[in-house]
């Protein structure tokens, strides 16, 4: 199993904003061979900093299964508009990818 996760520092005050470009995308992931699930996680707001994060999760069964996706036409079409909406966040996401070593 492989876990696929981007960290986002949302702005202060765009939170709303994100979350509803993510409930409103039109995602073609459960298309995909090997997609199990997806969440949006809305993380501890950092004052000082002026944001909060959020961190997108997908679970697949493989990291083979995972880059055949980001290669994919479905990936490309999912990410077309991702340039429009960083007015929302601080930098850019993070990447961060995770082999499952044990599971419940």
């Amino acid at each position: 199993m492989y876990i696929a996760m981007n960290r986002f520092k949302v702005q202060n005050g765009s939170e709303q904003a994100f979350e509803d470009v993510w409930k409103n995308r039109d995602s073609t992931l459960s298309e995909m061979k090997g997609f199990r699930e997806f969440h949006l996680l809305r993380g501890p707001v950092n004052e000082q900093e002026g944001y909060t994060l959020f961190a997108s999760h997908a679970v697949w069964d493989s990291y083979e299964d995972f880059t055949t996706w980001t290669k994919s036409e479905n990936f490309r079409a999912a990410h077309k508009n991702a340039g429009q909406n960083k007015v929302l966040y601080l930098g850019h996401p993070q990447f961060e990818g995770f082999s499952v070593v044990e599971g419940a």
